[in-house]
């Protein structure tokens, strides 16, 4: 009852705070017309354009099949007007001033244009047309001012209602894993053929947004069962040099109240500017990252690992013709991770070193045609590689307190995919309502060529005997490759101003398993009232993942033999295990509903309720049989997991502030033996038979707030509050059997205050200023706990270890 009682309070008084700010403002009305000039400099209006108001208030409306678009009762202040259709867009400054009716005229381009204009302003309600459901976007100004421990843009994800940082410390969205989901940069996959999960760093200082779309309808998506992830970056400046660099200063590490080297140095440096003045620009963005991170239960001298690397995001911006654009760019992204998987109970003779490399190249062309269809044409290129080696050579072994000796697994993979993606979108045709059509292809080629080994793994009981050993079979070399081919067709079907289907067929042809996959989708939104300020939104479909490389590779990698040893390490008994892929290869298949309700309560207060649920089949799972002195370690595809997860959440606008709090229910419930947990980049030597129980980042209960608040003196101050359930784990005993069903304990409730204060100063240069701030993370120094002594043979059972403590980051931006 307290939890409920302090969200709804918060809440609620997010609720009087928009109402006290909306009563008695001076409004005015914005009038406009979406148009593009032709060839000959004639002009065509643009209907069904989304049309959005962004500052004191924020409205959206969208034009008529004449082009018109109109705002009413818009309170007075300065905003920024955006449009946005079928890849054009253009973008405005507007002055809205009481008492007036004002014009607009937005000329749609294919690139970002912002131009500067004062309009004044008298009043009215428009309609109002959103996001499809289950759409949820950090944008540009949260990107930069947000605090960000690691400065990353994956980072900005655990911002989104229903995604958390998990145990592991991958992203997991709407209670998928890591490897469930998509990950698009500019539309572009980004994931890593072997593994599935995301696989890319870019400099922030390039991301203009980060979306997070749990139920895409829309056909042009798939190979993933969970939720995709797409970032996109800023184009480049076509009239004038913009430069900034950051973190030119070394964050210093103290031990035991002592200077002992650096904690960290992550200097970055962006330079964005026209090449050809209107017609060509380019964007270059380099980082050097050196970060050493603390496990505080270890010797002050042995807990840190270390993270060493430099990302380079070079980008062009080309405007063929006003109805044609070529983006190019080109990412590389290496880095070395020393010391990884570093905790309680794995010192750091025991980690591996990881060891990454890669690279993508990308070129995307759109094309407007003369009747205003859009033409996009995409290729990407991308190879990355991991190497995963031991830090020393003893042998491996899993004692009750810590684990001794080097590490049990030496990997080396190299990857690369070639994508091919046509897409085709229509301009609005009328038939008993409005046809916006869209059909395209994709083609990928991947490949994945690895060498695996692993070394002998002792288990030592509380007695300090070895009670298990596990030998493996000699390493092994393998290559493996896919094909995957898509064809989809869509139609946003507006069939009047107050309700719009959105209709899909996607077909996934995967010659892993050698199957065509046929994922049907429908989504729709419907205005429950005349005025478009409440709005009904949802729908159902199929989602088909793609199967990632390492399964196939399955029956190559080394097998195993289990003994069990007497106190004087003889063999009492052994069974040897063939790694067998038993009721054959089919794609994860997910089957999604959602139906969500949004308020506009007043024009600043917007409330949203939504219920989303996912049953995914055919999911992957190891399982290991035995009979006798032989077994099968069986890689089944009759898993299945499932999720549910009910939303509340408030946004709340007032000037150039913004206010979010949401709260989230949620149950992630599957199978547990997940393929990458024990071949993946951090594997475990030891597979006990699979369970179901509830996921490893299942967080039942999760409130979250968040803000960008303008404070006088030029001031912004961006709080984040987090509080979720803690994350199950699983009682073990000294023979790392597991005792009871798996999953059933949890580490404490997590809490979580960070806090960021910016001041934009000018400096004594024309044209050049700077921002300066700091970051507090863990405001009031929460032991959120990451360890826990799991095993009840030890004296410590149930202990909690490896808290993180409360840390702080001095910001300096210079931009010119």
């Amino acid at each position: 009852m307290p939890k409920a009682t302090s969200i709804a309070l918060a809440l609620g008084l997010i609720s009087a705070c928009a109402f006290a700010q909306d009563a008695g403002l001076p409004t005015g009305v914005v009038q406009g017309l979406v148009f593009i000039t032709d060839a000959d400099g004639g002009r065509s209006v643009v209907p069904a354009t989304k049309i959005t108001l962004d500052g004191p208030a924020h409205i959206e409306a969208q034009s008529d099949n004449d082009g018109k678009f109109a705002f009413g009762t818009v309170p007075a202040g300065s905003y920024t007007i955006n449009a946005n259709t079928s890849g054009m867009a253009a973008t405005q400054g507007v002055v809205v001033m009481a008492g007036a009716v004002s014009l607009v005229q937005l000329e749609m381009k294919l690139e970002a244009v912002t131009e500067s204009t004062t309009v004044t302003a008298s009043t009215n309600s428009v309609d109002t047309k959103k996001e499809p459901s289950g759409t949820n976007t950090i944008g540009e100004s949260a990107v930069h001012n947000m605090p960000n421990i690691d400065e990353q843009f994956q980072s900005l994800l655990p911002l989104i209602p229903g995604v958390v940082r998990g145990p592991n410390g991958l992203i997991n969205m709407k209670g998928a894993r890591a490897s469930q989901n998509g990950s698009l940069v500019n539309s572009a996959d980004v994931t890593d053929p072997a593994t599935g999960t995301t696989a890319i760093n870019i400099p922030i200082d390039v991301v203009s947004s980060v979306q997070v779309l749990s139920t895409p309808y829309d056909p042009e998506y798939g190979r993933f069962t969970g939720a995709v992830s797409n970032v996109e970056t800023r184009p480049g400046d076509f009239n004038k040099f913009r430069v900034s660099a950051q973190n030119l200063v070394a964050r210093l590490r103290r031990v035991d109240g002592s200077i002992m080297g650096i904690a960290a140095f992550t200097p970055r440096m962006t330079v964005s500017g026209p090449i050809v003045k209107d017609r060509v620009a380019f964007t270059e963005s380099v980082e050097y990252r050196y970060e050493r991170d603390p496990v505080d239960s270890l010797p002050p001298l042995q807990s840190y690992n270390r993270t060493e690397s430099f990302d380079s995001y070079t980008q062009f911006d080309v405007n063929i013709s006003p109805k044609q654009t070529l983006t190019a760019s080109f990412a590389i992204f290496p880095q070395h991770l020393d010391y990884y998987g570093l905790n309680t109970f794995t010192p750091l003779p025991s980690t591996p070193d990881l060891d990454e490399r890669g690279y993508q190249a990308y070129v995307q062309h759109r094309y407007l045609t003369d009747s205003n269809d859009l033409l996009t044409s995409q290729v990407s290129f991308r190879r990355f590689d991991a190497d995963l080696a031991p830090n020393s050579n003893g042998p491996y072994q899993l004692l009750v307190e810590t684990t001794e000796g080097g590490f049990f697994n030496h990997q080396d993979r190299n990857t690369t995919r070639t994508e091919w993606e046509e897409l085709y979108r229509s301009h609005p045709h009328h038939f008993l309502g409005s046809h916006e059509l869209d059909t395209g292809t994709d083609f990928a080629h991947s490949s994945y060529d690895g060498r695996q080994q692993f070394l002998p793994v002792q288990i030592i009981g509380v007695a300090g005997y070895p009670l298990e050993q596990i030998q493996f079979g000699p390493a092994s070399q393998f290559s493996v490759d896919q094909n995957e081919i898509a064809w989809f067709v869509g139609d946003k079907w507006t069939v009047s101003n107050r309700l719009t289907l959105n209709l899909g067929l996607r077909f996934d042809r995967d010659s892993v398993t050698d199957s065509v996959n046929t994922a049907p989708r429908a989504g729709f939104i419907l205005a429950l009232t005349g005025d478009g300020k409440t709005l009904l939104k949802g729908g159902a479909g199929f989602f088909y993942d793609r199967v990632p490389l390492n399964i196939p590779a399955f029956p190559f990698l080394p097998e195993r033999t289990l003994s069990e040893l007497n106190p004087a390490g003889e063999v009492v008994s052994s069974t040897a295990y063939a790694n067998v892929i038993s009721d054959g290869l089919r794609n994860p298949r997910s089957e999604v509903w959602n139906l969500e309700v949004d308020r506009q309560v007043t024009s600043n207060f917007l409330v949203r309720v939504a219920y989303q649920q996912r049953n995914t089949v055919h999911d992957l799972y190891l399982n290991p049989m035995a009979s006798g002195a032989t077994g099968i370690l069986a890689l089944s595809g009759v898993g299945s997991d499932f999720y549910k997860e009910f939303q509340v959440t408030g946004r709340y606008r007032v000037h150039r502030s913004t206010l979010n709090a949401s709260y989230v229910r949620s149950r992630a419930y599957g199978d547990l033996n997940d393929f990458n947990q024990f071949f993946g980049n951090d594997p475990q030597a030891v597979i006990q038979p699979n369970q179901r129980g509830r996921l490893n980042f299942d967080a039942p209960n999760r409130f979250l707030a968040w803000g960008e608040i303008a404070a006088p003196w030029k001031l912004t101050f961006a709080p984040v509050l987090d509080i979720h359930t803690g994350f199950p784990y699983s009682t073990i005993d000294q023979s790392r059997e597991f005792v009871g069903p798996r999953n059933e304990l949890r580490f404490p409730r997590f809490v979580s205050t960070d806090l960021q204060v910016w001041r934009e100063i000018r400096l004594p240069i024309k044209e050049k200023h700077a921002r300066i701030g700091f970051g507090v993370f863990n405001v009031f120094n929460r032991a959120n706990y990451r360890d826990v002594q799991n095993d009840i043979a030890s004296n410590r059972f149930g202990e909690l270890f490896n808290g993180i403590g409360r840390t702080f980051h001095g910001k300096f931006v210079l931009e010119f």
